[in-house]
């Protein structure tokens, strides 16, 4: 169950000179970051390709090696080559995008739902099949432990906690202005959009803490909505689910009592 405060494995979390992606903690993470490695060979060959195209030009046809230019002005066969192999290049690149775009898009086997609303500045959080809500605020640097493993600016006051190994279906929305939900070991960054719901799915892979924050300007405060999400077992989000419950029906006892 979540543990606000509490050390937990960070599995994504970056390491200093890191230069690829976070660690993929989802299937669609690991198919974008997937994706990502083949876009980056594919702009490799080409870069190198085109480096070589110039380093010929530079030294065998300046002024010194090739005294007499040449008075060619087309050249048919090169012509044909060079309008085919860019599409060639970009059917190559657009089918495992659209795969990719159309397993994002959502699920038809959700297990559970997810509303995220965004507000300026703090997220709200509504868990419809549980009937649990609750709104989730960033907490200042001075409240901030590092010794206990805590980041400036990634901190919250509490959680969300989801489970490991189930179709979540995700809903957006916000009450004010644009906002961008992002989890980037999820693959998840969908806008926040008022008087709209966007919809995508998430299925964890790894138990543990991962951070996030909103992804697109909307105010003063933009930089200060974190996320953070803690991917427990199925048994221990049940175990939070009933601790939740059991919270929120305390209160609502004691006022039912005094008001008797």
């Amino acid at each position: 169950m979540a543990q606000e405060g509490t050390q937990m494995p960070t599995p994504s979390f970056p390491k200093e000179w890191q230069l690829n992606l976070q660690t993929p903690a989802s299937p669609m993470a690991q198919m974008m970051y997937d994706f990502h490695t083949e876009l980056l060979w594919i702009v490799t060959i080409i870069t190198l390709f085109v480096l070589a195209l110039l380093l010929i030009c530079i030294f065998r046809f300046n002024e010194k090696a090739n005294p007499v230019p040449s008075k060619t002005t087309h050249n048919s066969v090169l012509e044909v080559v060079w309008t085919v192999l860019p599409i060639v290049i970009l059917v190559v690149i657009a089918i495992p995008s659209y795969r990719l775009l159309f397993f994002a898009d959502r699920t038809t086997e959700a297990e559970m739902t997810m509303k995220i609303i965004g507000n300026q500045w703090f997220w709200s959080y509504e868990y419809p099949d549980q009937e649990i809500s609750f709104d989730s605020i960033p907490r200042p640097d001075n409240e901030i432990d590092t010794a206990k493993g805590e980041h400036r600016l990634l901190e919250v006051d509490k959680h969300v906690v989801l489970p490991v190994g189930t179709n979540i279906r995700l809903l957006f929305t916000a009450t004010d202005v644009l906002h961008a939900w992002t989890i980037p070991a999820f693959g998840v960054k969908l806008d926040n959009v008022p008087g709209r719901i966007n919809e995508t799915w998430v299925r964890i892979d790894k138990e543990g803490r991962y951070y996030g924050q909103c992804s697109e300007l909307c105010g003063v405060n933009h930089s200060f909505m974190p996320i953070v999400v803690d991917a427990v077992s199925k048994e221990k989000f049940q175990a939070w689910v009933s601790k939740e419950k059991q919270a929120a029906e305390g209160p609502a006892t004691a006022k039912l009592a005094s008001a008797q």
